[in-house]
């Protein structure tokens, strides 16, 4: 497949109180010529980001703001970004991100997909495009990404790296999404980008990833914390759920998607007993978790993993880093 000859992907950018870094997402996704349009759904900001958005858009007919009125999350933003949205293909992108150049002609030139991404670049909170770190070496290489394979790689599995594959930002061709009536799922404030790629992977969707560089990401240590919101985590675990229900699953991705389900599982139940702790103690939390005996192994389970965590170094900051290394 070549290069579009005319612009054709609509850039989806959802925000809330984003207006320190929301104008340099814009201004890299209206710098590439393929882009058709910006559209920038601002999730009831308390700051100024419709501003920083529409300065850094200037004159520029291809930028379009949707204001929210109250707060729904970046799931249903998205929602309303795709709606929106009259591209044949659609890139998410980040509030606090943005674009390398020539990004979209890149991943354009990649044949048969029907979602294409490519490797993140890891750079500081306060840094900008004109800042970037040295990009790591990287062994050129397009790597097809199945159901299968990408729960899998999603999986914190004793003894591998997580690859995260999850946080990819692929660009995906518009009529597959529309062709199947795959949306963001609204219940989800957690794993949204996840859910939808089990999704549109398990409509038989092509998954291609260049290992090269077209996306930076801004990274906060603090964004990385493994403690979630209780009610976060188990609107995820029902999607994992969910997942397990979806028809025409081989014998592997069942597997992968049912042992990707109990870690979820584990991690809601541990959340779940903390905050019963916090409220009424530790007695009336044992007490609790007692009489649901099927809860106690992944609670224990999940405390030990806490604890052997604590124990070790603190992981090393990823700023110059690349997700897909090597």
């Amino acid at each position: 497949m070549s290069p579009p000859s005319t612009p054709s992907v609509s850039v989806v950018i959802t925000a809330h109180d984003a207006a320190a870094t929301i104008g340099d997402a814009v201004r890299s996704a209206l710098a590439e010529p393929e882009t058709a349009e910006v559209i920038v759904v601002d999730d009831a900001s308390r700051d100024a980001t419709v501003a920083a958005a529409e300065a850094a858009g200037g004159n520029d007919g291809r930028l379009r703001v949707i204001r929210c009125a109250v707060n729904l999350g970046p799931a249903a933003a998205r929602n309303r970004a795709l709606e929106a949205a009259t591209g044949a293909f659609v890139a998410v992108l980040d509030a606090d991100d943005f674009l390398l150049p020539g990004r979209f002609a890149r991943l354009l030139s990649v044949p048969d997909w029907d979602m294409v991404a490519d490797n993140i670049l890891f750079v500081a909170e306060e840094g900008s495009p004109a800042e970037l770190p040295p990009l790591p070496p990287v062994t050129p290489a397009l790597i097809d990404i199945d159901l299968t394979g990408f729960v899998r790689a999603n999986r914190s599995a004793r003894g591998a790296s997580r690859q995260e594959w999850g946080f990819l930002k692929p660009v995906m061709r518009h009529d597959f999404l529309k062709a199947y009536g795959l949306r963001y799922d609204e219940a989800l404030r957690l794993g949204e980008d996840y859910d939808l790629y089990v999704r549109v992977l398990q409509k038989g969707a092509r998954f291609r990833v260049s290992a090269q560089v077209g996306y930076a990401a801004r990274w906060r240590a603090g964004s990385l914390s493994s403690r979630h919101r209780t009610a976060d985590l188990k609107a995820l675990h029902a999607a994992a759920r969910a997942h397990l229900a979806l028809p025409g699953l081989d014998a592997d991705a069942r597997a992968a998607l049912r042992a990707h389900e109990a870690e979820l599982r584990q991690r809601f139940l541990l959340r779940d007993f903390l905050d019963r702790r916090a409220r009424v103690g530790r007695a009336g939390a044992v007490l609790s978790a007692l009489s649901r005996p099927a809860t106690l192994v992944p609670i224990a389970r999940g405390i030990l993993s806490d604890k052997l965590a604590a124990r070790r170094s603190r992981p090393p900051s990823r700023i110059g880093r690349l997700l897909i290394e090597g």
